[in-house]
């Protein structure tokens, strides 16, 4: 079998290819198995309580996984009502906290999770007298809107 030129050609091309696609993976590192101790997170103060972030990165099978934890002081809210895109769970650890969910607001507790679809309004707002710190757990796949 002879190697031609067009031979030649693909052959580079491929490697430069190659190249290419390990060198935007490395930008984009999915993320493997992993583990966060408590313990070792950053704390970021905030002007509403604290702010731990754990991740935001892609996955295997989702294009961002984005994780963080945020301890809410008594009688704020995270943030104004808003929406956006990717969908979220948020679960409560401590505390007494309103959620607007579905055009209402519901009162919940620890070990209460909220899901928050892609472009549904939503809010949090610590109701109780301690603070109030809750897991939030956001994503994006190929199937999430972008606006």
């Amino acid at each position: 079998m002879r190697i031609t030129q067009r031979d030649l050609a693909v052959a580079a091309g491929a490697v430069l290819l190659g190249w290419g696609a390990s060198a935007l993976a490395r930008g984009h590192e999915l993320l493997g198995p992993t583990v966060w101790d408590w313990n070792r997170l950053a704390v970021q103060k905030t002007d509403v309580g604290e702010l731990r972030n754990l991740v935001r990165q892609p996955t295997a099978t989702l294009a961002e996984l984005e994780m963080h934890v945020t301890t809410l002081n008594p009688g704020l809210s995270s943030h104004p009502p808003h929406q956006h895109p990717n969908e979220e769970l948020v679960i409560i650890d401590k505390g007494i906290v309103e959620t607007l969910s579905g055009g209402k607001w519901e009162r919940l507790g620890p070990g209460s999770v909220i899901f928050n679809a892609s472009n549904a309004p939503h809010a949090l707002r610590n109701v109780g007298d301690t603070p109030a710190t809750y897991h939030v757990i956001n994503w994006k796949t190929a199937a999430t809107p972008t606006r």
